[in-house]
C-alpha cells in the first residue's frame, strides 16, 4: 500500500492499475453495464419479494455490496486522477502567462506543451 498520488505512483509510464481503471471505467460508463445493474437490482428485489432463504438474500446482498464497493473505488481513483491533470494543466498555464507578463524565458511555455497531454501518460 502506498501514500502517495495514483499520478505519481506509475513514474514515467502508465502502471497495470491506470490501464485497468481506465478499461473499467469505459466499461462502467457504457449502456450495457446499466442494463446489467437495473437486472442486478430487478434480480435483488425479486429475490426479496419472493421470500427465499436467508442465505439467497444475504447473497443477493452481498453482490451489490461488492459492486458497489468496486465502483466506489474506481470513480475515486479516476476523480484524483482527473483532478491532479486539471491541477497540473492550470500551474502550467499560470506558469506561462506569468512568464509572458514579466518576459522572461519561454520554459514554462515547454512545461505547458507536456502537461497539455499529461492525462495520457497517466
Amino acid at each position: 500500500m502506498t501514500t502517495q498520488h495514483p499520478a505519481d505512483r506509475s513514474g514515467t509510464g502508465r502502471g497495470w492499475f491506470a490501464v485497468f481503471s481506465e478499461r473499467a471505467s469505459n466499461v462502467t460508463s457504457s449502456p450495457l453495464f446499466y442494463v446489467l445493474c437495473v437486472f442486478l437490482s430487478v434480480g435483488t428485489v425479486a429475490v426479496r419479494l419472493a421470500h427465499l432463504q436467508v442465505s439467497w438474500l444475504i447473497f443477493a446482498g452481498g453482490v451489490m455490496t461488492a459492486v458497489s464497493l468496486l465502483l466506489l473505488i474506481l470513480l475515486k481513483n479516476i476523480e484524483r486522477r482527473d483532478a491532479r491533470a486539471v491541477q497540473c494543466k492550470l500551474d502550467a498555464i499560470a506558469a506561462a502567462m506569468l512568464e509572458q507578463h514579466e518576459g522572461a524565458s519561454h520554459t514554462a511555455a515547454d512545461e505547458l506543451r507536456r502537461v497539455i497531454r499529461v492525462e495520457e501518460k497517466q
